[in-house]
């Protein structure tokens, strides 16, 4: 068998990885946030309620041509693999970096880079959550290529003699595409002022270069800015409301903290364990100031994960501990730790294949296993064909749910037609199709998985709602859920409504 490097490995690992993520984006229907950002791109806007653009502008050339759900998550499987292959380069970088000044120290006790480069990518391919991310496309999708390539150009800042106009300006353009993905990336803008302030070269604030990158970054952002302005900085307003959370409780956090080792896996921690152990004395202040890139991040969110947070928020940070990790597996790996580092690689390879195989599956729904989040991913596009030709024989004002998240789903599976939520939260279908007018008729979705009372009655808004249909989800001889159609008639603006 031909001797393969770890470099063709790591290429070899993130090509048959990104397939697998390619045959997945074929086989199940949009989550809740895919077809909520896949409606962005239907509905361009220089900023949207709950995110910054980049997230509808980048879908926007494949869902003007298509609306397969494989077609469009190219995009998310595209940048998995640009962030794999950063992750690879970043860590070459680092490894430099560490050897560069100490290379009489460190020659036996420092690992190949290459090696270093493919211990990095496998932590980061056998770590269950991301691969979310790389079939769904979310902001954090967008933020985890951004956030390495600013982490690239601070370890350019911090190896080079001299950083040219060209390295200015593409870190401004790099922040601005951070800016327009998502709000945090404000945690990574600071982790890269942090490396710049922990460098000798201060002289980088009197550098022309310098403001020229913030201004790029700054008009950058300018649409999100404008779009805020001219809203009464709703978007602003929401974020920080739902960063908080509700009440503040430490059991929260632990089972934050227990839910990210289970998502992202053991190998990035004990390989960051390992690193932080052997070769955090070699440039300590130019090493803490990058490994900020994840600690910034991940304290905060840990801190908000009191009042409740998701798990995904904390993926661009976890990318950019991987090539710290990396390093540190690849010492093991060197000093013969290999049964321990293939174990914990098989096994969490295991967990992500088993995952994948749940997801083909449906997941499980019986007496035992009261909700089954898997459900959820099939049947909302017979559900909105179903509702669509209800709606047309009805000749009702639009579709009706009574939540934003099962609004996502129906907008995009029934579109043209307008969907309103029946809620007194103020969302982005407000802006996009406004609120329903007193005296309407809906088609009302009631869906199994988040089932709610008939909105009639008492301070209730329609004044009858009569059952029309229903349709069950089978899938490999199992019922997934159900949906109930009904005629809501005469919708009273003093009710539920806003």
């Amino acid at each position: 068998m031909r001797y393969q490097s770890p470099s063709s490995w790591a290429v070899i690992s993130i090509c048959i990885t990104a397939l697998v993520h390619f045959v997945l984006g074929f086989s199940i229907e949009f989550s809740v946030d895919e077809a909520h950002y896949a409606l962005y791109a239907k509905h361009l806007a220089w900023s949207y309620f709950d995110h910054p653009p980049l997230v509808g502008w980048i879908q926007w050339p494949l869902v003007s041509l298509t609306s397969s759900e494989g077609i469009i998550r190219l995009i998310p499987e595209l940048l998995w693999v640009l962030s794999a292959f950063l992750v690879y380069r970043v860590t070459l970088e680092i490894h430099h970096l560490i050897q560069g000044r100490h290379a009489d120290y460190l020659t036996t006790a420092l690992p190949s880079a290459n090696l270093c480069g493919l211990m990095a990518v496998l932590a980061i391919i056998t770590a269950p959550l991301p691969h979310v991310l790389a079939i769904g496309l979310l902001p954090d999708t967008l933020l985890a290529p951004l956030s390495l390539g600013l982490m690239l150009m601070a370890l350019r800042w911090t190896r080079k003699d001299q950083f040219t106009i060209t390295d200015w300006i593409t870190t401004g353009l790099i922040l601005g595409l951070a800016g327009l993905s998502k709000y945090t990336a404000a945690f990574t803008a600071f982790a890269l002022l942090l490396v710049l302030l922990a460098s000798p070269k201060k002289v980088w604030i009197t550098q022309a270069g310098f403001w020229l990158a913030a201004a790029i970054a700054l008009i950058a952002i300018s649409p999100v800015l404008y779009w805020n302005w001219v809203n009464d900085w709703i978007s602003f307003k929401y974020q920080i409301a739902h960063g908080s959370g509700g009440a503040w409780a430490w059991r929260r956090v632990g089972t934050f903290l227990g839910i990210q080792i289970a998502c992202f896996g053991p190998l990035l921690l004990l390989g960051i364990y390992t690193f932080l152990k052997h070769y955090l004395h070699s440039q300590k202040l130019i090493l803490i100031a990058l490994l900020s890139f994840f600690a910034i991040p991940f304290a905060i969110f840990a801190t908000l994960s009191g009042g409740g947070s998701l798990p995904h928020w904390t993926t661009p940070a976890w990318f950019c501990l991987a090539p710290f990790a990396g390093i540190g597996l690849a010492r093991l790996w060197a000093i013969q730790h290999r049964i321990a580092i293939r174990a914990l690689l098989i096994g969490q390879l295991l967990v992500c294949l088993l995952g994948f195989g749940f997801v083909l599956a449906g997941g499980v729904t019986n007496s035992i296993v009261k909700s089954n989040p898997i459900a959820d991913l099939y049947g909302w596009k017979l559900a909105g064909q179903k509702a669509a030709q209800l709606a047309q024989a009805t000749k009702v004002n639009g579709i009706a749910v009574q939540n934003w998240t099962l609004g996502s789903r129906a907008a995009w599976y029934v579109q043209p037609l307008p969907v309103f939520v029946l809620d007194q939260r103020q969302d982005q279908f407000d802006l996009w199709f406004g609120q329903l007018p007193t005296g309407a008729n809906v088609l009302l979705i009631n869906w199994s998985g988040m089932a709610f009372r008939s909105p009639v009655g008492g301070n209730l808004a329609f004044e009858v709602c009569e059952p029309l249909d229903q349709l069950e989800i089978i899938r490999f001889g199992q019922v997934l859920s159900k949906f109930d159609y009904s005629l809501c008639r005469n919708w009273q603006a003093d009710g539920v409504a806003r």
